[in-house]
């Protein structure tokens, strides 16, 4: 009978799957390594396997211990299977950013889960670093894993991913091309393909945001490069010692935007069911397709499975609501569309301006037209009542017919797009909308703005 002794008995031996339609622009053959076949669904398995035992080898790691360790979801689920096969206790700490269904996989295998903010400094005493080494200090029979740091994990691809990609490619391989983050996938794998070829191209995918692409190229760790950024899985506003420059021939950013849009495409034209930095490595490798010649073998990482993101990249609103889905807009009833079901907020003549203003802050809103019994006479907007206010103090006993500048434009539902940014400009913030129905609704600066 052939089985495993237990669940890490599956990790590694992965597949390699021909990519077609989206590769169709490309003269060579592309591979992807497709890593969601590891028990928990991803690349991490192999080097969270790895690191504990090294770690139980050296001392670090007591039996009935806890294990700590920040992650982005992946490592955190590698880990949490081990944990378990061998009796330990583990906690997650995990950046907001991450999605939720990461967060519910971690707690419904057992981790405990701690989130930190993401939008601060690796130094600071809140990040996801810093909580990981902090809780490491205060738990006792704990060992604090740093997967950044850690050399157990470039020692896990360099052990077992890079062999099994030279020896199912037939040593053929070309190039290796995946998503950086930790740096242990892309030095581990690098390093051995290296020894077996020098000639093999080594390709990281960066993220805007991120730090690894210019200190490659220059050196410099600039920190004007770190901000937010939506991307899961790559990139970093830190230098893990992980990463090994030197054994990457090249970095190639992709937008937010790029990463979102391919992790549907594979879903949708390869059916590829895989995680964001899956569509981040695929566009990567599309913007460098001036590097691939008619008889390279191309191998791209694929580290993680897309049930992790079903409430973000695979879910249109969160796509639309980010910009990263073009949807086609063409008149006034595209731009009204999302709040067409909210009632057009008015204000008569003979209220006080007291009475807008308040109506400003309760809807959260710039601007107001001003109605009288014959239909709409005027309007008022923020910056006009802030102009005179400073000129008199006592503006909000003021009736609104005192203050109003003309009305607003009135346009149809069918207006093209076009015709109304003609209409707003420094002078005219808004237009309004006449509906087939006899109602109204509005479009402003923001909507606009919006939909480009």
């Amino acid at each position: 009978m052939e089985y495993a002794e237990n669940i890490l008995g599956t990790i590694g031996n992965t597949p390699l799957v021909k990519l077609n339609k989206l590769v169709e622009e490309l003269p060579c053959l592309v591979l992807a390594k497709y890593e969601t076949f590891n028990p928990g669904n991803s690349v991490k398995d192999r080097m969270a396997v790895k690191m504990i035992e090294d770690a139980e080898a050296d001392g670090r790691l007591k039996p009935g211990g806890t294990i700590i360790e920040g992650t982005s979801g992946n490592t955190g689920m590698g880990l949490a299977l081990a944990a378990i096969v061998k009796g330990y206790k583990m906690i997650c700490v995990i950046s907001d950013k991450q999605s939720k269904e990461k967060m519910d996989i971690l707690r419904a295998v057992g981790s405990k889960v701690v989130v930190c903010p993401t939008n601060v400094e690796p130094e600071d005493p809140k990040s996801y670093y810093s909580t990981s080494k902090r809780l490491a200090e205060e738990t006792p029979n704990s060992w604090y894993v740093n997967q950044y740091d850690n050399p157990s994990n470039a020692a896990a691809h360099y052990e077992s991913t890079g062999p099994e990609i030279w020896e199912q490619t037939e040593g053929k391989v070309t190039h290796f091309l995946v998503g950086v983050g930790t740096g242990g996938t892309i030095s581990g794998v690098g390093n051995y393909l290296k020894e077996q070829n020098p000639n093999v191209k080594i390709w990281g995918v960066d993220t805007y945001g991120s730090v690894f692409k210019k200190y490659h190229e220059t050196g410099i760790f600039d920190e004007n490069e770190i901000y937010p950024y939506i991307t899961e899985g790559i990139g970093e506003d830190i230098l893990p010692k992980n990463v090994d420059f030197s054994v990457i021939d090249g970095f190639t950013k992709v937008t937010d935007k790029d990463a979102a849009i391919y992790t549907q495409k594979l879903a949708k034209e390869e059916g590829m069911f895989l995680g964001n930095s899956a569509g981040a490595a695929l566009k990567g490798l599309l913007q460098l397709k001036d590097h691939f010649k008619k008889d390279d073998v191309v191998v791209i990482l694929f580290h993680d499975h897309g049930s992790r993101y079903v409430g973000k990249m695979f879910n249109d609103e969160w796509m639309r609501d980010r910009g990263f889905i073009e949807d086609e807009l063409t008149s006034a009833q595209d731009l009204i569309n999302n709040h067409i079901d909210k009632p057009l907020i008015t204000v008569k003549t003979e209220e006080l301006v007291s009475h807008a203003i308040e109506r400003m802050k309760t809807y959260k809103i710039s601007q107001i037209p001003v109605e009288d019994s014959s239909g709409f006479v005027g309007a008022v907007d923020e910056a006009d009542l802030l102009r005179k206010y400073i000129e008199n103090k006592d503006i909000s006993d003021l009736p609104i017919k005192e203050v109003m500048h003309k009305p607003f434009p009135v346009v149809g539902e069918n207006t093209p797009i076009e015709a109304i940014t003609k209409l707003i400009d420094r002078d005219n913030n808004a237009v309004l909308v006449k509906l087939n129905s006899g109602a109204y609704q509005i479009i402003t600066k923001y909507d606009i703005i919006s939909a480009l």
